[in-house]
């Protein structure tokens, strides 16, 4: 009674020797067999007998009648076995979880991004995506301020490749964003359109404002000269290119949008673009995280799914 006691306590308490150990006297007495058991674990028949007589005189317990014909548990041997099986299986099982875990990922996926880049690259792949992973739930919060993205508890980020910090790992979402000045055609029945980006002294601005920093979007065109920068003077500024958007429709100013953005309306004779011998591009979207040496299944599945193809 006293070696089955020891023996429960030994296999609740095992380093990994003693694992090794009780899996090769299970496995033992499985097969009824030291030759067959040492065929399955790739060792010699001699080794396997001193791993045994370790177990035993470790447990001070004789778990195997051996002869020259016939190998079978004890008394005390077949109650660790009954006892510990279970546990060898369950134990087999939450390891086949776990790897099914990760071929088919499931959890929820914080995601802290702009509106922009939610209409521009997540949006569009929502449908595929949750087609593709029904047991992944998205977490999108909308944000277009910078966010700590780490202390927030968010998973991900996603922000323009030159807003990104050099300590995040970075996955590209778009290709580079062509930057243009619209008007509506009633704004400019009453005015000439900017020749140049100078001109635009002249005209009414609409112009993104980040809101937590008062910072304005600034306005950057490429010439004959290079680089050029503009501090236009403002009319309205919002913290939202929605908003940016209605108003340039509705004739108030010019705005300096991402083309994509402004497409449909073009497209429509609702928008009309200018200076667009000067139109220059910036950095598309990246989605970034924090460098981790194990990532949660469900966000590399997002983070592989969402990027950016070469084909």
């Amino acid at each position: 009674m006293t070696g089955t006691i020891y023996c429960a306590w030994k296999v609740q308490s095992m380093t990994p020797s003693e694992f090794a150990e009780v899996r090769a006297f299970l496995l033992v007495a499985s097969e009824r067999s030291f030759r067959r058991a040492a065929k399955r674990l790739g060792v010699s028949p001699s080794a396997l007998s001193r791993t045994i007589r370790s177990l035993e005189e470790r447990l001070n317990a004789r778990l195997l009648n051996r002869t020259t014909r016939s190998v079978a548990p004890t008394e005390v041997g077949q109650t660790l076995y009954d006892r510990v099986v279970p546990t060898m299986q369950a134990m087999t099982a939450a390891m086949r979880d776990v790897g099914g875990h990760a071929s088919s990922p499931s959890g929820t996926v914080r995601v802290n991004l702009p509106s922009i880049a939610a209409d521009l690259t997540i949006g569009p792949k929502l449908g595929a995506f949750a087609a593709a992973y029904p047991a992944i739930r998205l977490d999108l919060v909308v944000d277009n301020e910078m966010v700590d993205v780490v202390g927030a508890g968010f998973d991900v980020g996603v922000r323009s490749g030159d807003q990104v910090g050099r300590d995040m790992i970075a996955v590209r979402l778009s290709p580079d964003l062509n930057m243009v000045v619209v008007g509506s055609p009633a704004y400019f029945a009453d005015r000439p359109p900017p020749c140049s980006p100078r001109d635009l002294a002249s005209h009414r601005c609409l112009t993104y404002k980040w809101a937590k920093t008062g910072a304005l979007m600034p306005w950057e065109f490429d010439g004959q000269k290079g680089r050029t920068t503009i501090l236009v003077d403002s009319l309205l500024t919002a913290n939202d290119t929605d908003v940016l958007v209605a108003a340039a429709l509705q004739g108030v100013g010019v705005a300096y949008l991402a083309e994509t953005t402004a497409l449909p309306h073009l497209a429509a004779g609702r928008l009309e673009r200018v200076l667009d011998g000067w139109s220059r591009p910036v950095p598309g979207f990246h989605l970034y995280y924090p460098d981790k040496t194990r990532m949660p299944p469900a966000v590399r599945a997002f983070i592989d799914f969402m990027r950016l193809r070469d084909d």
